[in-house]
């Protein structure tokens, strides 16, 4: 560890992680709970990255550890969700387990739970996760928690002693800020999480009870237990659907925990020192305050664990008019390299929100990653800053695949548009970015364009679009005013200034140098002279822009105008610039 390195978040969890290992004697084991009931958005992806993060930097010094993602796919099916290849018909599922809930229409998947798993999984593998998954339909029909079952059964008094201080306390909201619309939605429908939060806690009319069975006839948990026997574990249990038998609970596979009683004995049996969790599992007599006092019961304690906010979408009612939903992990990395999204959940602490974007804010959140990645390079990064890039760019068994040539998302995004994807066009134009070291490939553009080119063709606002005219604006060229007129020709010949021939500035920098170094001649200065503060300047600069998005897109504004120029190419340019 680098002294940069120790000023962030995941450092200090890390710190109380490897101390409460130590006290216990056993390795560090951070855990994630995952329901695939549903698309696994990114706000379910916190559950993940928190974790992962604090294991990494355990790794990263040296420390034994394993981080673990509980599949929760004994859970019930508790709704249909709306999403492509389901219809109402999956209702008859409901209260069964996601394992034994058919899959969405085409996919190849075995089971509601795997088609959703298998999702994430490649996520997870692109965004540089390694973890142990624990599949817990697998776990509880192999018989793997019986003596905590039978145990949980015969302390079901002292159980329900603790749930029942909860009960009378009512659901509390924890304090959310205020959201936009889109907000709004991405956070009704990420609150819904497993909905495990919410689950029944085993009480009932027969009396409590924190086995669940499920009906061995129609195999819904719409089941009721009746009647145990200590001594013999027998079990009586009757369904909806009619069916009732007894059963010998410690050979019967079909049923679990409660998930308030359910959560506290995994803590145990998986000796976990790490593991996040939800506003929705953090309100007074949510599973986590409760199991505080539940896992002593199973020789264990609640692991260190911060709760973890909302996970916002910037762009959200695009994403959702298209696939239904809030976006998930793989939505993300469509548009997105690993390490930007990395970074996303790195750079902020657990308790702090943030928004992933998938709107044009993405360029700002790109310009931002650059400018760190610039610092870092340069040794000019702050201390937490850095920290937050390394975890984002490595992780403890090295550094994650990048892009050779990370040129501006922004200025990728204004190329692919205007070319719409055309490889031969965008390579003569990146080409042109750096005289001095031309890209020859597109591939040393990639990941990164394919990233851009998926965005520009999916999340691009159509108002954003650029369509560049095939043919002069010759009433405009006509209306020209003796300004306007010099400016044009000062930018294309020189025009006797000390700029030179446009077809002579043709690179990103002497583009950019180009237009701004006009108005600064039309005023009598140098077109290199630095001016701050010269307001006149300034609007006589965006004057000129404004002429030129005119001239060249029939638009006030536009991509930044060196790259439209190099898109547009120095003789179409001349020709509809009217020179």
């Amino acid at each position: 560890m680098t002294e940069q390195q120790l000023d962030d978040w995941v450092s200090r969890l890390a710190d109380e992680v490897i101390a409460d290992a130590k006290a216990k004697d056993t390795k560090v084991v951070c855990a994630s709970g995952i329901s695939p009931s549903g698309p696994i958005h990114l706000g379910n992806l916190r559950e993940v990255m928190t974790p992962h993060l604090v294991a990494d930097e355990v790794r990263r010094r040296g420390v034994e550890v394993e981080h673990i993602i509980s599949w929760d796919d004994y859970d019930r099916f508790r709704k249909v969700p709306n999403v492509p290849g389901v219809t109402a018909d999956w209702e008859q599922h409901i209260g069964k387990p996601l394992t034994e809930v058919p899959p969405p229409e085409g996919s190849t998947a075995s089971s509601w739970a795997e088609h959703f798993r298998l999702q994430l999984e490649q996520s997870l593998a692109e965004l540089g996760i390694t973890y142990r998954g624990i599949s817990q339909t697998q776990m509880y029909a192999a018989g793997a928690y019986t003596e905590q079952i039978l145990f949980a059964m015969s302390q079901r008094a002292e159980i329900d002693k603790v749930l029942d201080q909860y009960r009378t306390l009512g659901p509390k909201k924890a304090k959310q800020q205020k959201l936009s619309e889109e907000e709004a939605a991405a956070a009704a429908e990420a609150e819904e999480g497993s909905g495990a939060a919410a689950e029944a806690d085993g009480s009932g009319s027969t009396g409590y009870y924190p086995y669940k069975p499920y009906c061995t006839v129609c195999g819904t948990d719409f089941t009721t237990v009746t009647a145990y026997d200590d001594a013999t574990t027998e079990m009586t249990y009757t369904c909806r659907c009619g069916h009732s038998e007894t059963v010998v609970l410690r050979d019967f596979r079909h049923g679990k925990l409660v998930w308030k009683v359910d959560w506290p004995m995994r803590w145990a049996y998986e000796k976990v020192i790490f593991e996040p969790s939800g506003v929705d599992h953090q309100s007074p007599g949510s599973s986590y305050v409760v199991g505080k006092e539940l896992a002593p019961m199973f020789g264990w304690e609640r692991p260190i664990g911060p709760m973890y906010a909302f996970v916002g979408i910037k762009g959200m009612a695009k994403m959702s008019s298209s696939r239904g939903g809030v976006p998930t992990p793989a939505d993300a990395l469509q548009i997105m390299e690993p390490q930007l999204l990395r970074w996303l959940y790195a750079r902020r602490k657990p308790s702090q929100a943030f928004n992933v974007a998938f709107d044009a804010e993405i360029q700002r959140m790109y310009d931002e990653w650059d400018s760190l990645a610039g610092k870092v390079a340069s040794g000019a990064g702050q201390p937490g800053d850095v920290a937050a890039y390394t975890r984002a760019a490595s992780v403890a068994q090295g550094p994650l695949p990048a892009t050779p040539r990370p040129v501006s998302y922004r200025t990728l995004a204004s190329i692919v548009d205007i070319t719409t994807g055309d490889e031969e066009q965008t390579l003569r134009i990146v080409s042109a970015l750096d005289a001095d070291n031309p890209v020859t490939s597109l591939d040393e553009l990639r990941p990164r364009l394919t990233c851009v080119e998926h965005w520009v063709r999916t999340q691009m606002a159509d108002e954003d679009r650029t369509v560049v005219r095939v043919a002069p604006d010759t009433g405009r060229l006509a209306a020209l005013s003796d300004d306007e007129r010099q400016a044009l020709r000062i930018l294309l010949d020189g025009n006797g200034s000390d700029l030179p021939r446009l077809d002579d500035a043709w690179s990103l920098d002497g583009l950019t140098h180009q237009v701004y170094g006009v108005p600064k001649v039309q005023r009598g200065l140098a077109a290199d002279q630095i001016v701050k503060g010269d307001k006149e300047l300034a609007a006589a600069q965006r004057q000129f822009f404004k002429l030129l998005y005119n001239l060249l897109v029939d638009k006030d504004t536009g991509p930044r105008l060196p790259t439209l120029l190099l898109a547009v190419g120095a003789d179409r340019t001349r020709a509809l610039l009217g020179g």
